[in-house]
């Protein structure tokens, strides 16, 4: 694939790509930023994209380890802050939200996903939010298969537990994947 046909392509994901971006990074300006670099990073390595691989795929991955990256150097300055923007969350519009009821329900979700350690929200969202197969997340995260279907089955569960109030079992949970990145 040449830089031109991704270039093409790139307006059609963008608004995927954001959508990741803000979700993984929790602020708007972050996301921005790193959708941006992801692109930039994605056009200077269009010819690394192998003919098997989906672009959007293959672009969800690079946004990924593009945050990862950023998370490990504010973590060596010290100012790493992942703090979610429950405000910004309102000015998102939520097509599938038709009632009062379902948009409390949404906000719990989306607060039980934020709360899922790293590894867990980053499968979660890939698969049930951005609709990736598991073998896409995989290879989108460079994990294997049982890795993405290990973590989104804990990831889950712990969800499961906060609406079913077993905090023990979201503990559990959150001690497996405690430090995980990958």
């Amino acid at each position: 694939m040449t830089g031109a046909d991704l270039s093409s392509m790139l307006p059609e994901m963008l608004p995927r790509l954001w959508a990741f971006a803000l979700r993984i990074s929790g602020d708007q300006h972050d996301a921005e930023d790193l959708v941006q670099r992801a692109c930039v990073r994605a056009l200077e390595r269009a010819h690394q994209l192998r003919p098997d691989t989906a672009p959007l795929s293959w672009m969800f991955s690079i946004v990924h380890s593009t945050w990862i990256n950023e998370l490990r150097a504010r973590s060596v300055r010290n100012r790493s802050s992942m703090d979610w923007d429950d405000d910004f969350l309102e000015t998102v519009a939520d097509p599938a939200a038709r009632t009062p009821e379902e948009d409390v329900m949404n906000q719990q979700i989306v607060s039980a996903v934020q709360r899922l350690p790293e590894a867990q929200r980053v499968v979660m969202l890939l698969v049930a939010v951005e609709g990736l197969s598991y073998n896409e997340a995989a290879e989108a995260l460079n994990v294997p298969i049982g890795t993405i279907m290990s973590r989104l089955s804990r990831a889950r569960q712990a969800i499961g537990a906060l609406f079913d109030g077993r905090e023990d079992h979201k503990m559990k949970s959150r001690a497996k994947d405690k430090g995980s990145v990958s």
